[in-house]
């Protein structure tokens, strides 16, 4: 992985490829278990936001790529995204509070910042590459955050205490400085991407479903293809960076197993810092993530059918929406929604992996 605050390389160009008309803004669903078609890369699906939106636009208690769609009644899932990996992988009871008990979770501020931070970055290729500017991106972010609330109209809720509007206004301008950052990174006017939100999914050899939204799919007129995500924070350090890069090859292995193709790149776009971090995946990369992900779906079967959700505490927890349920701060969960059957062993340990 390599980390750089220089304009990132534009080594892509679609220009073959027709930019097709998109929703206003695109709510970015993380769907969980809810069947949709898969998105090719052929540019006559570019509206992938709409396509993901089909079983993630009934929006979701959470803002960005980790919305759900609430259904009547729980049901055991059938499908694995990055953002509920992640969520098992730091505590199996969060998961089970998103995924299973479905418990609704508050806005935050953040959270809703990004979400308008990609709508802008989005739409923003609608236009010409000649007025693809600085200026014009920022303009843009009142009237998107305006459309977004006709969507989400509960995202209001973040500034009902604000009747003077100050905090509002300063939550705007925080994101259109994100935006004009952005310039500093990649250079918009030389850049025309294969696909925008595109929603991603495959079926893997083992049955396990993997599916996910990517922010932006770049194509190289020699067939190279890079993979792009925008993150509104700061970069990790050195040390974390492998964390940074699961959601990456994650979609890349999605990418590999739908078209056969493994990404040149993977470039994580870090609008908080100003840090470009690029990855050169190869085939063995995307094997061992493979059987990472085999060996995390199968502890959630485990989780699902014992009704064992472990809490895992850290440092997070201070975030967490759940808290009031939660044994570790004294709450009791919700009466668990599924039939469960009895753990064939004691050495069965709900939530661990094996080597990969």
């Amino acid at each position: 992985m390599s980390t750089s605050q220089q304009p990132a390389e534009p080594a892509t160009d679609g220009s073959a490829t027709p930019v097709v008309p998109r929703p206003a803004v695109a709510v970015r669903p993380e769907v969980v278990d809810e069947p949709a078609p898969a998105v090719p890369m052929d540019g006559t699906a570019a509206a992938a936001s709409g396509a993901a939106g089909g079983p993630g636009a009934a929006t979701a208690p959470a803002v960005g790529d980790e919305g759900t769609e609430q259904p009547a009644r729980s049901a055991p899932p059938t499908s694995l995204s990055p953002s509920r990996a992640s969520d098992f992988m730091q505590c199996p009871l969060l998961y089970r509070f998103r995924v299973i008990d479905r418990l609704p979770e508050k806005p935050s501020e953040a959270a809703t910042r990004g979400t308008l931070v990609h709508a802008v970055l989005e739409r923003l290729f609608d236009d010409p590459a000649a007025e693809r500017t600085a200026p014009r991106a920022k303009a843009m972010v009142p009237g998107q955050w305006n459309r977004l609330l006709e969507t989400r109209p509960e995202l209001g809720e973040l500034f009902s205490e604000d009747p003077g509007g100050e905090r509002l206004s300063r939550w705007l301008g925080e994101a259109e400085q994100l935006v004009e950052r952005w310039f500093t990174l990649e250079d918009p006017t030389r850049l025309e991407p294969r696909e925008r939100e595109m929603f991603v999914e495959t079926e893997l050899e083992s049955g396990l479903r993997l599916r996910g939204v990517i922010d932006r799919v770049d194509v190289a007129p020699t067939g190279e293809v890079r993979i792009v995500d925008y993150k509104t924070g700061k970069a990790p350090r050195p040390e974390y960076s492998e964390g940074a890069l699961f959601q990456m090859k994650f979609y890349a292995l999605v990418i590999w197993r739908l078209k056969q193709v493994v990404p040149r790149r993977l470039q994580l776009v870090y609008l908080g810092s100003g840090d470009v971090l690029t990855y050169d995946p190869v085939t063995a990369d995307l094997e061992r993530m493979e059987r990472k992900l085999l060996a995390l779906w199968e502890a959630i079967r485990v989780a699902t059918e014992t009704g064992d959700w472990r809490p895992r505490p850290t440092k997070l927890c201070g975030w967490c929406d759940h808290r009031s349920v939660c044994p570790e701060f004294g709450g009791t969960p919700p009466v668990y929604p599924l039939s469960v059957s009895p753990r064939a062993s004691a050495e069965d340990g709900q939530g661990r992996m094996g080597p990969v």
